[in-house]
C-alpha cells in the first residue's frame, strides 16, 4: 500500500501522515525531512545554499542515511555524516535553506531514487511536495492537504515553540509566503496537486478529524482493489 500525502508547508501533512501511519500499520516518511538533512549538513560544512554545483558534491559525498524505525516506531531515522538527527533539521536557519536546496535538479534526481527504493520495500505512508506527482504516481490513494496561511503560520508557531524555537509571527509569516511561491514556482518537481488527489482543507479541523477523514479514504480504496 502506498499512501501520498502533498500539501504546502505547515498544512499538517507530516503530523496526519505520521498518525495516518500508525492507524493503518504502515510506515511514515516524511521526505521534507531528507531536503532538510541536505540543507543540514550543508551548514554544517559551510557551503552555500544558492550553489547547486556544490550541493549536489556534497551530496554526492555524504549522502543522508534513511532507514525504517524511529522513537515512535514505525517512522523512519535520517543519519547525516553518521549522526542520528531530529529536532535539528527544524532549526530555522535549516527552513530558511530548505527552499532553495529543495529546488535543485541535480538534488531532488539524486533524492528521489531513494525515496522510491524506501516505498518499494513497504507499506507507506508518505509525505511531501511531489509525491503523488513525482514520487509515487502509481500511489493507493492521494491526498492534497491545504490551509489558510493564518492557520498555517499559527501552527508552525506552536510547533517552534513546543521545541524551544521563538520566531517573530511576522518574519514567519514572510518566510512561509516566500517558501509557497517558491515551491510552486520552481521548474523542478513544484508544488502541484495531483489529478487524481483528493483535496482536504485542515483549517478548522483537529489532527484526529483529519486522520479520520484520510482513514476512511484510504480504507475506501483499499477495498476496490
Amino acid at each position: 500500500m502506498q499512501v501520498a500525502i502533498d500539501g504546502p508547508v505547515a498544512s499538517g501533512k507530516s503530523t496526519v501522515a505520521a498518525r495516518l501511519a500508525q492507524r493503518l500499520g504502515c510506515t511514515f516518511l516524511d521526505t521534507g525531512a531528507l531536503y532538510r538533512a541536505v540543507a543540514l549538513l550543508a551548514l554544517e560544512r559551510g557551503v552555500s545554499t544558492d550553489d547547486e554545483a556544490a550541493v549536489v558534491a556534497l551530496l554526492e559525498r555524504e549522502p543522508p542515511q534513511i532507514s525504517e524505525g524511529g522513537p515512535s516506531g514505525g517512522a523512519y531515522t535520517i543519519r547525516v555524516a553518521g549522526k542520528e538527527v531530529a529536532q535539528e533539521l527544524f532549526a530555522p536557519p535549516v527552513s530558511r535553506a530548505v527552499s532553495s536546496i529543495a529546488a535543485m535538479r541535480g538534488v531532488r534526481e539524486r533524492l528521489v531514487p531513494t525515496q522510491r527504493g524506501f516505498a518499494d520495500e513497504r507499506d507507506v505512508v508518505m509525505a511531501g511536495r511531489d509525491i503523488g506527482t513525482v514520487i509515487l504516481p502509481h500511489a493507493t490513494v492521494k491526498f492534497f492537504l491545504t490551509a489558510t496561511l493564518d492557520a498555517r503560520v499559527d501552527r508552525r508557531l506552536s510547533e517552534l515553540r513546543e521545541q524551544g524555537i521563538q520566531m517573530d509571527r511576522v518574519a514567519l509569516r514572510a518566510e512561509i509566503e516566500r517558501r509557497d511561491q517558491r515551491d510552486r514556482a520552481r521548474k523542478t518537481s513544484p508544488l502541484v496537486k495531483a489529478p487524481d488527489a483528493v483535496e482536504v482543507d485542515t483549517s478548522k479541523l483537529s489532527v484526529d478529524q483529519v486522520v479520520e477523514l484520510l482513514e476512511r479514504g484510504v480504507r475506501a480504496a483499499a477495498a476496490k482493489l
